[in-house]
């Protein structure tokens, strides 16, 4: 890829720059350019659209979406280290890349972005599941994304896209499951990655149901899910105490007191949200 943009080895980039990876920051610098060409081609034809990246650190996924022909790349970047490597990537792609740096917890990309906006990433393992949570969860629907192309560790994707019934199924799967369609893109080794984690990480792609599996308000989903959860292996009707009166409740979402967390479907959840929303 190096030949394609004419810009230097990433491994030339993080030495000349100094950037070595920061555990605090959750950084795992993906080098290989031919597995960051291929996530980003997981979205599909980038040309026409908006690409928000999290994270993008020497730049070697943000490359390969400029490359792959993405119209329009925002990366947020919270390490003011890696901001020199960017912005020779942003000379290289004359107006098609801009840098925040700050933490994108706080960034509304729809201020700097125009849609369709595909959000593309190797999250920083620290704050992937928060980002995954928030984009799950606006209080309106569709949300501002397209879609979702996310790095995890390959533990966290496994429970994006589990099945009830099944050991990793559990909160990210529901809150995912509900207003998406998820699937494992690709997995990665540690080896393709500087300094190697300890485990393999996987690329998730998520892209939006027009309307979710069943309706609830999206802040009392969240709420139930969580709350059934925390307690999994407890009936619900002890797991559920802290919402009211738990009997009560799943009386009426039609789900059996003796249920447990595990086994309940999306629309179930769905359910019993809807019965909390009514309960005021």
């Amino acid at each position: 890829m190096s030949a394609i943009d004419g810009l230097p080895p990433l491994r030339e980039v993080i030495a000349r720059h100094g950037l070595r990876a920061r555990k605090a920051l959750g950084q795992n610098f993906l080098l290989d350019l031919n597995l960051t060409a291929r996530i980003a081609r997981v979205p599909g034809d980038l040309s026409a659209a908006s690409v928000l990246e999290v994270g993008p650190g020497p730049g070697g996924l943000t490359r390969a979406l400029l490359a792959e022909g993405a119209g329009h790349v925002l990366a947020v970047e919270k390490d003011a280290r890696c901001l020199p490597a960017l912005a020779e990537i942003a000379a290289a792609w004359p107006g098609r890349l801009s840098v925040i740096e700050g933490d994108a917890l706080e960034v509304d990309p729809t201020a700097h972005l125009s849609p369709p906006i595909h959000v593309v990433a190797n999250l920083p393992y620290y704050v992937g599941t928060e980002l995954l949570v928030r984009w799950l969860t606006p209080p309106s629907w569709p949300p501002f994304w397209a879609s979702l192309t996310l790095m995890f560790q390959r533990e966290v994707a496994d429970r994006i896209v589990a099945t009830p019934g099944t050991r990793a199924y559990g909160r990210l799967a529901v809150l995912a499951q509900w207003r998406t369609e998820a699937r494992i893109a690709l997995t990665l080794p540690p080896e393709a990655f500087t300094p190697p984690p300890k485990v393999h990480s996987a690329v998730v792609h998520l892209r939006p149901r027009a309307r979710p599996v069943a309706e609830a308000d999206a802040a009392v989903m969240e709420r139930v899910v969580a709350a059934a959860f925390n307690q999994r292996r407890k009936m619900l009707r002890a797991a559920l105490r802290g919402l009211g009166d738990a009997e009560a409740l799943l009386a009426d979402a039609g789900v059996a007191p003796t249920e447990r967390a595990e086994r309940l479907s999306v629309a179930q959840f769905a359910a019993l949200a809807r019965a909390l929303t009514a309960r005021g």
